[in-house]
């Protein structure tokens, strides 16, 4: 029987918009500094007249590599299905609304929340076309959630240079409408951190709107191998790659609760993206020692930290089954299921199986508030 769900963390990247979105929405003076399609021997690929190669159109993954047969099983499988041929002919299949829904329906899926192209916005190594980039991204997401909003669940993306940057743009989404969400450049150099008071006007209108603010941890902090053998710099990565999404998310984490951004807010709704769920309990025992022991005296919380989680957080995962013996402490009712399409770990299109092999053993209760009712509720779809 198929299990009603909707994906919590699935993706729209650069490489499958449309090849002059920026170029044709960018205000004339910006016009130069916007990402844009060029051909090359392999293919067409986005880049900028400073000579950034930001990956291939209708490719594999945030970065856009060139699928490459037989090398990642899970990519594949999403060829098997004709998604990169399609992309090889123009069909953008990832951005094309009424193609995603049909995809939608051949996962058995209900819903995504769509993150998009923050990473990006790092990688423009321009602070002010990164700002103009992701407004074009935002309203053609508007549009293209528009076809079906209670299947395309869009979060509008935040740049967060500076906390004014982000209360602006939060706002200006926000008036327009047609969001679930914010979505945080949590991997993006900030001057300040979240739980900096600078940071209390952005807060604050979370608090006012209620619109969930999502952290997705998109990327490792890599350490300067200038001069290192390609052996040691690709051990570098591998160990970023394993650990860098836990480190991040725990770090904002704990800077709300301790920094008292959510006592002082507490309408505010955090949502951490593809960092898994195993870390939470030793997180939240450790915020809780470190106030019992340390700071009860000099921190005021009208909770214990722990209790700050279960009130206003959330997060997803997607496959890992060492989750499941965590799910009663990270709490049931704080958890999303997520399918994380179309990228190479995702599981796309055989969400279902997997959800019966996670949540088989539950009771429906549960399994159905995991893979529907927690998101449901958390986006207003019931």
């Amino acid at each position: 029987m198929k299990q009603r769900c909707i994906s919590a963390d699935s993706h729209i990247d650069m490489s499958w918009l449309p090849p002059a979105l920026f170029t044709e929405n960018a205000p004339m003076q910006m016009r130069s500094r916007m990402p844009f399609q060029e051909e090359t021997p392999q293919g067409w690929r986005w880049t900028t007249r400073s000579g950034l190669h930001l990956g291939f159109a209708c490719a594999l993954g945030a970065t856009g590599r060139p699928y490459e047969p037989g090398k990642i099983q899970r990519a594949d499988r999403m060829a098997e299905q004709g998604l990169f041929s399609d992309g090889a002919k123009g069909i953008r299949r990832i951005s094309t609304p009424e193609l995603r829904v049909k995809d939608q329906e051949l996962d058995g899926v209900d819903g995504e929340v769509l993150y998009g192209i923050l990473g990006m916005s790092d990688r423009l190594k321009d602070e002010e076309a990164s700002v103009v980039m992701l407004q074009i991204y935002n309203d053609w997401l508007r549009s293209f959630c528009a076809y079906a909003p209670s299947r395309l669940l869009g979060l509008a993306n935040i740049p967060c240079h500076t906390p004014e940057m982000a209360l602006k743009e939060a706002q200006r989404v926000v008036a327009l409408g047609g969001f679930k969400g914010l979505d945080m450049a949590a991997a993006a150099p900030s001057a300040k951190p979240y739980y900096h008071p600078d940071w209390d006007p952005f807060w604050a209108f979370a608090n006012e709107t209620r619109l969930p603010v999502h952290f997705h941890t998109f990327g490792p902090e890599m350490p300067d191998m200038t001069g290192w053998d390609a052996a040691t710099k690709e051990g570098a990565r591998g160990a970023a790659f394993a650990c860098g999404q836990i480190f991040r998310a725990a770090r904002v984490l704990t800077g709300l609760v301790m920094g008292r951004v959510l006592e002082r807010f507490p309408q505010v709704r955090i949502v951490f993206a593809e960092s898994g769920i195993g870390w939470i309990p030793y997180i939240l025992d450790r915020l809780n020692w470190s106030y019992d022991e340390e700071f009860r005296h000099t921190i005021a919380l009208s909770l214990r930290p722990s209790e700050y989680w279960y009130r206003q957080c959330h997060a997803s995962f997607q496959t890992e089954e060492s989750a499941l013996p965590v799910l009663r402490h990270a709490g049931y009712d704080n958890i999303l299921w997520a399918s994380d399409f179309p990228h190479p770990d995702g599981i796309w299109p055989d969400s279902q199986r997997y959800i019966q092999k996670l949540f088989g053993d539950l009771d429906p209760h549960t399994r159905d508030k995991l893979a529907y009712g927690n998101a449901a509720r958390l986006y207003g779809l019931q």
